[in-house]
């Protein structure tokens, strides 16, 4: 037969286990989201370690401090790790979902370099992390506009490969072109096709690094057209997204619906829950009368 006493400090051991869940996996709170800025600053403070310790002049006067800091860091997110396993109730979805994996390789490299010189610097995995802002900073309600953002690149993926396609067929026969003109000469730097082709895809984006130029008359004059050419062409993919954009937005038509739980007006027609709180919408404008408080 169970002690009360037993059960008592089993009962208060389950409480504070879902207070330690509710501040760690939860933003509903002041603790909650206490925890979640401390750990943004954990996370950039502990990156910016590892970034400078790559820097030569910065870790020969302060390597034995950042090699101290850097374990720090990687104990606390240790034990903030133990706690997310210990706490969360589906502990398998958690460790072998996105975020916990990422935890994980956060931590792991500053152990790995006891036995591996070299793979601490891997710890700037912990970056991605800094993910879980899209949380504490309470951003979900601007998901539709990015679903929006992302069936407008969806429709737009035919005519854009059929655009690089072309584009790419454009820099093979210039490129191959210039290999022509350019390689009997004398401190040429198309040595060969794929060279060429590599300074024609340089060329027509308008990037231009200059490690690789033509030096005669036909040959520059080839580049002059292929420059022009870039100017024309960079403008196509955006002008097919915005298209598609455009589409897309001129076919969603906020309906009237108002949401019973924050007020907040106009909603996707096919929505069932308002995109501001949450909360359940009615079924059609007709069944929220105007000015219903």
């Amino acid at each position: 037969m169970d002690h009360p006493a037993d059960r008592a400090a089993e009962h208060q051991g389950d409480s504070v286990k879902e207070r330690l869940w509710r501040i760690i996996f939860l933003a509903d709170s002041g603790a909650a989201r206490a925890f979640d800025v401390v750990l943004l600053w954990l996370i950039a403070g502990s990156v910016a370690v590892v970034m400078l310790e790559s820097v030569r002049s910065v870790e020969d006067r302060h390597g034995e401090l950042l090699h101290r800091l850097e374990w720090v860091f990687t104990l606390l997110f240790t034990i903030e790790y133990l706690l997310r396993v210990w706490t969360v109730r589906r502990k398998s979805r958690y460790v072998l979902s996105f975020f916990g994996v990422v935890d994980l390789l956060s931590i792991l490299p500053t152990y790995l370099e006891i036995f591996m010189t070299g793979s601490g610097h891997l710890i700037v995995i912990r970056i991605l992390r800094l993910l879980r802002m899209f949380r504490i900073l309470k951003m979900a309600h601007h998901m539709g506009e990015a679903n929006l953002l992302l069936r407008a690149l969806r429709a737009s993926r035919g005519k854009i490969s059929v655009f690089l396609f072309g584009v790419l067929s454009i820099v093979c026969i210039e490129g191959t072109l210039m290999y022509l003109i350019e390689s009997g000469q004398e401190d040429s730097g198309f040595t060969s096709i794929p060279q060429a082709i590599y300074w024609g895809i340089v060329t027509i984006t308008t990037v231009g690094y200059g490690d690789i130029a033509p030096v005669t008359v036909v040959g520059k004059i080839l580049a002059s057209v292929m420059m022009l050419t870039g100017f024309a062409i960079i403008a196509v993919p955006t002008g097919i997204v915005s298209a598609e954009l455009h589409r897309e937005l001129d076919a969603v038509r906020m309906d009237t619906r108002t949401c019973r739980e924050c007020r907040h007006a106009g909603h996707d027609p096919s929505a069932s829950h308002c995109k501001m709180c949450g909360a359940e919408l009615p079924e059609s404008a007709k069944s929220e009368p105007p000015g219903h408080a």
